[in-house]
């Protein structure tokens, strides 16, 4: 027997094995359930034939019509999760929540933000509550050299980031200031709220000075900064934590005519991204900065966050703005909803369908990790959740509703992926598809209604059938 026929006869027995024919379209598939009797589990393949066939919903999906290109989906290392996955796990359970989290053997997270300085997640090696920036000095001292800036607080958060980087080459880093130093602050030299002194130019000069260090001693340690937003939460401050408010048009101002030159000037690749707050403040906001001639040449995009209003604001910033990119940095569960299903809904429908189905390149959750009393915390949010929980004593660790959700897009959907065509929502059944760069369509659904439903994907003129139940996420892939 020649060589091809044997190959022949072989492929004619595989497929006899599995039951498909040759010719057949087969689709992978991975479910979660609100009962965790699955959960990311993968379910017997699916096959595209005839599209005779009837769903409560139909979900066509065409990689014809594109949209925007996909940067990554993760969380955020805060000192409170450094502190836990690197100070409270052994060094096998921590290398084993690390490749669960940032590689292929798990939900290969592609995306984290970090804090520049202190933010209400903040711990010193004790875990014990701590503010800090990289250029602090005694009271009523100044420092427009930034000749006492260092980064050595951040040691821990180092060390673990750089482990991660390590562990995912393709993983980028986006880092965001809760404050300035007090000494740069108007009126009151605090850390937990306030605003930039507007009445010494110094300040501007030495604050865009300061992110160009920042970014270069973050570089020079092994943790290279692909993007910095400018301020958390600009139109809200505290005297509760770290904070600090800045309207658009002092926003405008500050990257026009300090931070962009500054990094420009230094040779740094690294992109300015504004507003990062909430999508129901931030039409306005978004419209000011990207609308200034001058802080538009330097600004890559805006950023939002979920708690208040409705991710179509994004799609309106993008529509009035369509050379800027949108991305989705900050969004928190916590135990005043412990519905594993409802929050699983919750989740898929609005960040990591609805936001992307809404122009976000990126989807980024809160604390990577927290224990199991929503902590350690520096002043902030006190029943937050974390993507994981960690207890601190036996190192166990819990996988999070959040976890789910994020894995649903991020282990399927890679860096450089495109989103493409799909049918609009139907019957409870919320969608969004993805091409990859080597050509495999990804399909997420989620059932966020009470009943199950028939799902009816098509795709070239082919389809199958899914049942799916309430409350429920699946993701698809197939050969493109």
């Amino acid at each position: 027997m020649t060589f091809i026929a044997c190959v022949v006869v072989l492929l004619f027995l595989q497929l006899s094995r599995t039951g498909f024919s040759a010719g057949e379209l087969t689709v992978e598939s991975w479910l979660t359930t609100p009962d965790r009797n699955n959960l990311l589990t993968p379910q017997p393949v699916s096959v595209f034939s005839g599209t005779g066939k009837y769903g409560d919903a139909v979900i066509e999906v065409d990689a014809g019509r594109r949209y925007q290109t996909i940067e990554g989906f993760g969380a955020a290392v805060t000192g409170s999760s450094a502190y836990l996955i690197g100070g409270k796990l052994s060094a096998s359970q921590r290398e084993a929540l690390l490749d669960d989290l940032f590689t292929d053997r798990g939900i290969r997270l592609s995306y984290v933000r970090h804090t520049i300085g202190a933010s209400d997640f903040s711990v010193d090696e004790s875990g014990k509550p701590s503010s800090y920036t990289y250029d602090d000095v005694p009271q009523g001292e100044t420092d427009f050299e930034l000749n006492n800036f260092s980064v050595q607080r951040d040691a821990r958060v180092i060390d673990l980031m750089r482990e991660i980087v390590n562990k995912n080459q393709q993983l980028k880093v986006l880092g965001t200031p809760w404050t300035a130093p007090p000494w740069m602050k108007y009126g009151e030299t605090v850390y937990n709220g306030w605003y930039l002194d507007y009445t010494d130019e110094r300040v501007y000069r030495a604050y865009a000075d300061y992110f160009v260090k920042y970014i270069q001693a973050y570089e020079a340690a092994g943790v290279p900064i692909d993007a910095i937003t400018v301020q958390n939460e600009p139109e809200f401050t505290t005297p509760d934590y770290p904070s600090m408010s800045m309207g658009a048009e002092e926003q405008a101002k500050f990257i026009g005519g300090y931070l962009g030159p500054a990094i420009e000037q230094s040779g740094l690749g690294t992109k300015i991204i504004a507003y990062d707050h909430n999508w129901d403040l931030g039409e306005s906001y978004a419209r000011t900065v990207l609308g200034d001639g001058e802080a538009s040449r330097y600004t890559e995009g805006t950023a939002y966050h979920c708690y208040g209003g409705e991710p179509n604001v994004m799609t309106r910033i993008h529509d009035a703005f369509p050379d800027k990119a949108v991305y989705f940095t900050e969004c928190s569960g916590g135990s005043w909803s412990e519905d594993f299903g409802s929050n699983l809904s919750w989740l898929m429908s609005k960040l990591l369908i609805g936001a992307t189905r809404n122009w976000a390149e990126t989807v980024l959750l809160w604390n990577l990790a927290l224990d199991p009393e929503g902590g350690p915390v520096n002043g902030g949010c006190a029943d937050c959740r974390g993507v994981v929980t960690i207890d601190p004593e036996s190192g166990a660790v819990t996988r999070n509703a959040e976890y789910y959700a994020l894995g649903h897009a991020s282990k399927f959907v890679g860096p450089g992926a495109v989103r493409i065509e799909s049918s609009p929502a139907e019957a409870d059944i919320e969608n969004v598809a993805f091409r990859n760069a080597d050509g495999t369509i990804v399909l997420i659904a989620a059932n966020t209604g009470e009943t199950p439903h028939t799902v009816k994907v098509v795709w070239k003129s082919r389809s199958f059938v899914y049942s799916l139940p309430s409350h429920s996420a699946v993701t698809f892939r197939w050969p493109g």
